[in-house]
């Protein structure tokens, strides 16, 4: 297993529309290796909830979800899974919501601010056996599924900020959940 290399903001590969993989592509040494290494690499280096392939230099459409119980969200339900071609359908209005990206720096030097997301959305994709998927999905795993679906279509959450005032850096926005 390796640890991968993180593109920060600026690199080009960030901004290309991923390639679809398809049936074969997914069961590929290639890609069940670059998952194991998504993995490996997330767990690790404990950067987050999702890290998308573009983002270790891999411009395929495949992304991980890797939510757990943290010191800022003790309570929150586990969820993991590979997403693979993901798509997804809002339901209802978008909503400003905090978030940051890997892409931006790691520890306190992560990237916040708000940006727009469904609080539901209908979601599908394959998973790392290739099969089909399609759930509708809410909460905290509709914002991770949204965040990594627009890395893949070479979108960065800084596109989907409307009030610039909103940035902050990771340790200031911690301090400020902290005192909620």
């Amino acid at each position: 297993m390796n640890i991968l290399r993180l593109r920060r903001f600026g690199d080009p590969i960030l901004r290309l529309e991923a390639c679809h993989l398809t049936l074969a592509d997914i069961k590929s040494s290639k890609i069940q290796t670059l998952i194991t290494d998504m993995h490996y690499t997330n767990e690790v280096k404990k950067y987050g909830v999702g890290l998308a392939a573009p983002q270790v230099g891999v411009s395929v459409s495949l992304a991980i979800i890797m939510i757990r119980p943290s010191k800022l969200r003790p309570k929150i339900q586990p969820y993991d899974q590979v997403i693979i071609n993901p798509h997804y359908n809002g339901i209802g209005r978008r909503r400003a919501v905090y978030e940051g990206c890997l892409s931006t720096g790691t520890g306190k030097d992560i990237l916040f601010g708000k940006a727009l997301r469904y609080k539901k959305i209908q979601a599908t994709w394959l998973d790392e056996q290739g099969a089909r998927h399609s759930e509708q999905l809410d909460g905290l795993v509709a914002h991770v599924f949204q965040h990594e679906t627009d890395h893949l279509q070479g979108v960065l959450f800084v596109d989907i900020v409307r009030d610039s005032q909103t940035y902050m850096m990771a340790d200031e926005y911690r301090k400020r959940l902290q005192t909620k």
